[in-house]
């Protein structure tokens, strides 16, 4: 599982011209990949470093602020270029894997107290956002567990 976090200052995701996910205060996009390999380990670990990460001013987290996140699921965090002009996505798991973990990653970070905003699982999207520094951290299941 991969999560790219963006410190913002707003954030909104549209779809067909209707805003479905939005937040009006400092908090932070999450991105969210899923790989073939991820279960219930990886997206419990996940949630919790994204709500207790310290990102926000002055080395507070979501947690801290109870600062809102917007969470976008976004398979081509495992696409794959290394080879050709056309990018791999075989690593990716694909929907009706990722869906429910989507889902799970989501209702884990509003276990921990999370207000959660979410885009529209695979639909045609569009992800608005002021980044807040700019300020992007990578994270990787494969690092944390």
């Amino acid at each position: 599982m991969r999560v790219i976090l963006q410190r913002v200052e707003r954030a909104q995701v549209t779809v067909s011209g209707e805003v479905v996910g939005r937040i009006d205060e400092s908090g932070l996009v999450a991105l969210v990949g899923i790989t073939h390999e991820d279960g219930d380990a990886e997206i419990a670990k996940l949630a919790d470093k994204t709500w207790n990460l310290r990102l926000l001013d002055g080395e507070k987290s979501c947690a801290d602020e109870q600062a809102p996140i917007l969470a976008v699921s976004q398979f081509t965090l495992y696409g794959d270029a290394r080879k050709g002009r056309r990018p791999s996505w075989s690593k990716a798991a694909p929907g009706p894997v990722s869906e429910p973990l989507f889902e799970q990653y989501v209702s884990a970070l509003r276990g921990l107290g999370a207000t959660v905003e979410t885009g529209r699982f695979g639909a045609e999207m569009k992800v608005e956002l002021v980044n807040d520094g700019p300020f992007t951290v990578v994270l990787d299941s494969a690092d944390l567990l």
